[in-house]
């Protein structure tokens, strides 16, 4: 695959700039979208409220996939990162709003915790730019 085939989106975050990364990347048929969380800049949405961190952190990444003609309808896998056991039926309601008529394979995995201590929440998405059959 040639550069060419490659393109990168950034959505401003500043862990882009410091960490040289991208939120989003589309290789041939897949768009990747990386680590997302609900900081806008640096405003956190949802502080203490994973489903509406859940909420924020896929509405930023969904938004990333829209940089390539992309919706919800295009996500084959979602992962989520938790800090609390306990938000699981809260991060799992937020994302069955979303993608409940897509189906996408999904993971929940709960980890030891995020750089900042604020984040409950983050998501990562794979989809592809080709037909889907249903």
């Amino acid at each position: 695959m040639t550069s060419d085939a490659v393109r990168r989106v950034q959505s401003g975050s500043p862990w882009e700039e410091s960490f040289g990364s991208a939120r989003a990347v589309a290789a041939g048929d897949r768009v990747l979208v990386g680590g997302t969380t609900s900081f806008k800049g640096t405003v956190l949405y949802g502080e203490g409220d994973p489903y509406e961190q859940a909420k924020a952190a896929f509405g930023t990444a969904i938004e990333a996939l829209g940089a390539f003609g992309l919706g919800v309808d295009a996500v084959l896998r979602t992962r989520m990162f938790l800090t609390h056991p306990r938000d699981v039926e809260a991060v799992g309601r937020a994302h069955k709003e979303i993608f409940d008529a897509v189906r996408p394979v999904s993971t929940l995995l709960v980890v030891d915790g995020f750089v900042d201590p604020r984040v409950l929440v983050e998501v990562e998405l794979e989809a592809f730019r080709g037909a889907v059959d249903s």
